[in-house]
């Protein structure tokens, strides 16, 4: 029997998307994907159902350089709810204990607040996609399954209190800017607890993931309204360069000779480097034609060696 043919047309680049609430990061994925007609993509960093905003798509070529989003910092708008403790943390979960937090007032917020600020160690939820001898975390919980989890450095940029509503179940409506690995639902039920009161969280709201902001993202309504009955590549306008989640890291033009060497997997020497950054440093390289190559790294002998590239444009 031949090969089955494969799916959809070859993508290249990465789609800032809106995610909505009500879906999960693989169902908008898979959306986008179709809408692209796309053979291959990837999301970069889940988000639960409740949660909506910034999530990056790469397609294709672009899904090699995904790491650097996953490892990027991320900026949230989240409310937190006092008074309630739910078996996820989020407002999706089984309702675990209640009390009366009427007494919580602005000003104790504030002040537990800030222990939170900084490094600190954070022990993940059980409804994370973190694996537990191959499993994600979220599953076992859904089991009923609790397993012991080991508390990660995580940093807490900023930590800010937008605004508080008293009331039997206060409301804060929160600010943070945090490393990668952090989550806000455990950071809802840790402050809680400092509170004496408990907490989850009610919404959460991506603004920023690395270098991308809501303020660029588009939503499904917007690509599923603007492709109608036309092709996919009507959408392609929307796609960032594949080089674009790695745009922190500095820019190394190379000649075509070079670049030839570069494709087939060998170093060159190239003076550049020693104006753009240091050993072990990772650099973008590019053709003269601004052809993207991939990323490689500078070694102890002034030249770049390859380390991810994309196959031939």
């Amino acid at each position: 029997m031949g090969r089955r043919p494969k799916w959809g047309r070859p993508v290249n680049g990465v789609l800032l998307l809106n995610k909505p609430a009500g879906i999960t990061a693989n169902d908008a994925l898979q959306k986008a994907k179709r809408l692209f007609f796309a053979n291959r993509a990837g999301h970069t960093g889940a988000l639960d159902p409740l949660a909506t905003g910034v999530l990056p798509i790469c397609f294709g070529e672009a899904t090699k350089f995904s790491q650097y989003l996953l490892d990027a910092d991320k900026r949230y708008r989240s409310t937190f709810c006092f008074g309630m403790t739910t078996a996820s943390g989020d407002a999706d979960g089984e309702v675990l204990e209640t009390c009366d937090a009427s007494g919580l007032t602005e000003k104790a917020v504030l002040e537990a607040m800030a222990p939170f600020r900084g490094a600190i160690k954070q022990v993940p939820s059980m409804y994370s996609a973190l694996k537990h001898k191959g499993q994600p975390l979220y599953k076992l919980a859904r089991q009923g399954l609790e397993v012991e989890r080991e508390a990660r450095d995580v940093t807490i940029f900023e930590f800010e209190l937008l605004s508080f509503t008293p009331g039997v179940q206060p409301r804060a409506e929160v600010e943070v800017h945090c490393s990668k690995g952090t989550y806000i639902r455990s950071l809802a039920e840790d402050l809680g607890r400092a509170l004496g009161v408990g907490g989850y969280v009610d919404q959460l709201h991506r603004s920023a993931a690395g270098p991308f902001d809501e303020a660029d993202a588009i939503s499904l309504e917007q690509l599923t309204a603007e492709r109608g009955e036309d092709r996919a590549e009507v959408l392609d306008h929307h796609l960032l360069p594949m080089d674009s989640p790695a745009a922190a890291l500095p820019k190394l033009i190379l000649p075509d000779d070079s670049g030839y060497y570069v494709r087939q997997g060998q170093p060159v020497m190239d003076l550049q480097v020693y104006r753009i950054g240091e050993e072990g440093d990772m650099v973008r390289l590019f053709l003269e034609n601004g052809d993207f190559l991939g990323v490689g790294e500078i070694t102890d002998d002034g030249c770049v060696a390859p380390r991810r590239l994309v196959n031939g444009q």
